[in-house]
């Protein structure tokens, strides 16, 4: 008799709870609801928006931070160390992203996005102190070491709403992310070096003075610290069984604790063996590694592009450049983040239905590679025709670079169940690191390089630089048709 009921509290200590369980509350949830969830979509643009802001912010002014830096001999050697700074976070983004994303899948989503917020907060503030290249590059390397918020947040934003929803929450992400790729530069642009260009606000001899970079990167971290005090009220989507077995079984002072504690261990055992399978089996999914390679491609592309494309704005006219000064770059940076804001919220979702994530994706990559080649003719423009042009290319690139990158999320997203989520988006996260790393690094070899060969004759000066740029756009439409891709559910495109 004693045995029985020995066996029976053990059974109920391994009965699922599932009012308890973050994950089946969210589902519930989600059944009950029938419009479309603001409140957690909210969350989902502040935390991307988070992530996204110091990747780029730098770019604008990191031709002038180099230079004060001292480091380079000659002026067209400073795209080439300016690199070595993009690259940093990417390689420690890469060395990381899949770790985040198995904590994502083992102890939740939340977690994680409170480390990943709160690191902005120290890292990005370090990195406006820099007074060597060194600092600067360690300072960025440890920003991308605990920088795991996008692939998670991917992850959590087909958990919290409804099916339906998926393609307008994904399109939050990109979108926010977007947002802040271009808004990022902007506060750069705006921002930097605020003693020379507000001096009746800031002097010389202020923190802002001795710190000419501080400020924006001051700006970026206030705003990561506030995202990281909101996301305590974020629901976990992630479902937590095995946590609510423990946690009653302590509550009960049950005697036989240690023998169902024993079960318990047998259990985990059991699912670190199957975790063990299922990643194995995400690296034989080919829906979703195909999905990643074109991911990838695409990744290497826009990081190279908005290297380049500052680098190239704030460059001398003599080397085939604007002549713009980083708040010229700021300006066009905020007028195409409010047009793709426009558009990825009022049109995409219905053009995504319309015609499907992939035909997007291949539509924006076509229509991306007659603009970039238009690039160098641009540079031979002045005065309000020069300004006219370049806002309308940038704001047009950069909304097609925005619904590409929407598109891949989507079919992502699609090619795993929930449970392989957080890694699926962390290998994709690593992978898409290291494509990123050798972007910034590449891209400022690249534009020192051609900077120097003005009067060749094939692609002379930067005609070279966009058409490199072009050939991985070429690739990486190349690569989304059959027979490499392939859709979730396992036909051929």
């Amino acid at each position: 008799m004693e045995e029985s009921n020995n066996n029976n509290r053990r059974n109920d200590l391994l009965r699922f709870d599932k009012n308890t369980c973050p994950g089946c509350k969210i589902d519930q949830l989600k059944q009950q609801q029938t419009g479309v969830p603001y409140k957690h979509l909210s969350y989902i643009w502040l935390v991307s928006l988070c992530t996204a802001l110091p990747i780029s912010s730098l770019y604008p002014f990191i031709y002038f931070m180099v230079r004060d830096f001292g480091i380079a001999s000659q002026e067209e050697d400073i795209g080439y160390y300016a690199g070595f700074v993009g690259s940093s976070f990417m390689v420690g983004r890469a060395l990381t992203s899949l770790i985040w994303g198995v904590l994502a899948d083992r102890y939740g989503r939340k977690p994680i996005i409170l480390i990943g917020t709160f690191s902005v907060v120290i890292f990005n503030t370090l990195f406006g102190l820099s007074s060597t290249l060194w600092m600067a590059i360690c300072s960025r390397f440890l920003l991308g070491c605990f920088n795991s918020l996008l692939g998670t947040i991917r992850a959590y934003a087909t958990e919290v709403c409804r099916e339906e929803y998926h393609g307008l929450a994904m399109s939050i992400v990109s979108t926010s992310r977007g947002i802040g790729m271009i808004i990022g530069p902007a506060i750069g642009g705006f921002f930097a070096q605020p003693a020379e260009k507000y001096p009746r606000f800031f002097s010389e001899t202020s923190l802002f003075g001795r710190f000419p970079y501080f400020l924006p990167c001051l700006i970026i971290s206030v705003y990561a610290l506030a995202v990281f005090i909101s996301s305590w009220w974020l629901p976990e989507t992630l479902h937590m069984h095995r946590a609510r077995v423990v946690t009653e079984a302590e509550s009960l002072h049950v005697p036989e604790l240690e023998a169902s504690e024993g079960l318990l261990s047998q259990n985990e055992n059991i699912d670190v063996k199957a975790e063990k399978v299922s990643s194995f089996s995400l690296l034989k999914n080919w829906p979703l590694m195909s999905t990643i390679i074109v991911y990838c491609v695409f990744s290497l592309q826009e990081i190279a592009y908005a290297e380049i494309f500052s680098l190239w704005a704030v460059s001398d006219k003599k080397f085939g450049g604007l002549s713009f000064s980083s708040q010229d770059v700021g300006v066009v940076l905020a007028i195409s983040g409010f047009g793709l804001l426009l558009f990825q919220l009022i049109l995409y979702p219905y053009i995504e239905k319309l015609l499907g994530p992939l035909a997007v994706t291949r539509l924006s990559a076509i229509i991306s590679i007659p603009i970039l080649s238009a690039y160098p003719y641009i540079a031979m423009l002045s005065g309000v025709s020069l300004y006219l042009t370049i806002n309308c290319a940038s704001l047009i690139r950069n909304v097609l670079s925005v619904s590409l990158v929407t598109g891949i999320f989507i079919l992502l997203n699609n090619a795993v169940p929930q449970h392989q989520r957080g890694a699926a988006n962390g290998i994709s996260m690593t992978a898409m690191s290291v494509s990123k790393a050798f972007g910034p690094a590449g891209a400022g070899a690249l534009f020192s390089w051609a900077q120097k060969r003005q009067v060749a004759a094939i692609l002379p000066g930067d005609q070279m630089v966009f058409f490199v740029l072009n050939v991985i756009q070429f690739i990486g439409l190349l690569l989304t048709f059959k027979p490499f891709m392939a859709q979730h559910d396992g036909r051929t495109l």
